[in-house]
């Protein structure tokens, strides 16, 4: 009966410190430079065209810190960098969801909320896609608002170099990957940073490279991982294939994917398509480098389960009754089998991020 309990505790315990260890923290000590004057108040949009949350109205940059627990950790770390066209940040699927994905494979993600263009209403996605139907005017209105996101991007990366240790992280394995115009903040931030606030790997998913600030390649190793759709309403293809070739004429590491069909902003959307699963490939890439390795010496309850895991043993108290919970953030379904009196009912899950199943046969 105390083992049994004891498993629960240590069980509950980890998911205590993946689902309430967040915490929003801002880059700069008082008004961010550079836009001192910008007094309008940051807005959440969650019914719009782009059927997904996004933050507009940015002033005042953060990045929400997503770790792993403690003995899950690998010591990588990714910087996450939001779409939206430099007007509003998708912060759920090219977000947070990105975060909880990277969180279940033991590295720690940072969600960058980074200074955007000025929106006058409560539907920004609509100001933003009439804003579309003119793209040159649209350069127009982004073009002073990139360098300050640039600045935002470098000050996370920082940031995050800075705290490495305290956050069992190792600072030469810090990424920074963005989607669409996070992806132009992304190449921005690496063209432009120094020592200190240079990423070591990026990933650039479906950029748009006009749009980027800089050109030079760093002379350091820095792998680079490329995803984009073919049917890209934006075109973004050619743009993506621009940055592989550059990467690949200067020897440096470069993978580039391109998908038949997904669209613009695929990010962590379900969509039936072969970019559902995107991911799985970058984190194969992730291994392949070495930013992905599992802690040694684990036992199964204290490493990040999978959805192919299996449970190699249960503890059951003196009534033969079983209660667990069980973190599996990409688990489509979820079952329990084994050598006991009428087996263990299945578990039917529905996708979830933030990964927590609950089962009990206690009545």
């Amino acid at each position: 009966m105390l083992k049994s309990r004891l498993t629960v505790l240590i069980l509950i315990l980890i998911f205590a410190d993946l689902l309430y260890g967040q915490k929003e923290l801002k880059l700069y000590e008082g008004t961010a430079p550079g836009s001192e004057n910008w007094t309008w108040e940051e807005g959440l949009s969650e019914k719009n065209l782009f059927n997904t949350k996004v933050v507009y109205n940015v002033t005042d940059p953060t990045i929400t810190v997503y770790l792993p627990p403690k003995s899950a950790a690998n010591g990588t770390a990714v910087i996450i960098a939001p779409g939206g066209a430099f007007h509003t940040l998708s912060v759920q699927s090219e977000g947070v969801d990105v975060a909880k994905w990277l969180n279940s494979k033991g590295i720690a993600a940072f969600v960058l909320k980074y200074r955007v263009a000025r929106s006058f209403t409560d539907d920004p996605v609509k100001e933003l896609v009439d804003k579309m139907n003119d793209f040159e005017t649209l350069n127009k209105i982004t073009k002073p608002i990139i360098p300050l996101a640039m600045n935002d991007g470098l000050k996370a990366m920082e940031y995050v170099r800075f705290n490495a240790e305290s956050m069992n992280i190792d600072p030469q394995k810090i990424g920074f990957m963005g989607f669409s115009a996070g992806g132009t903040l992304t190449m921005s931030v690496l063209y432009n940073a120094e020592d200190n606030n240079r990423p070591n790997f990026v990933a650039p998913i479906y950029a748009y490279e006009p749009a980027i600030i800089g050109s030079e390649i760093p002379s350091e190793k820095t792998p680079i991982y490329i995803a984009v759709a073919g049917d890209d309403e934006l075109g973004m293809v050619p743009y993506s294939i621009n940055i592989y070739n550059k990467w690949f004429k200067a020897g440096q590491p470069a993978e580039l994917h391109i998908y038949e069909k997904g669209g613009h902003g695929f990010g962590m959307r379900t969509q039936n398509l072969p970019t559902d699963t995107w991911y799985e490939q970058f984190g194969a890439w992730l291994k392949m480098h070495g930013f992905m390795e599992e802690p040694a010496n684990l036992s199964p309850f204290q490493r990040m389960t999978t959805p192919n895991d299996s449970l190699q043993s249960v503890l059951l108290d003196s009534n033969k009754k079983l209660e667990f919970k069980i973190y599996a953030p990409l688990a489509e379904e979820v079952s329990v089998t084994g050598d006991f009196p009428g087996g263990f009912p299945g578990i039917n899950l529905t996708k979830n991020y933030l990964g927590v199943s609950v089962w009990s046969d206690r009545k």
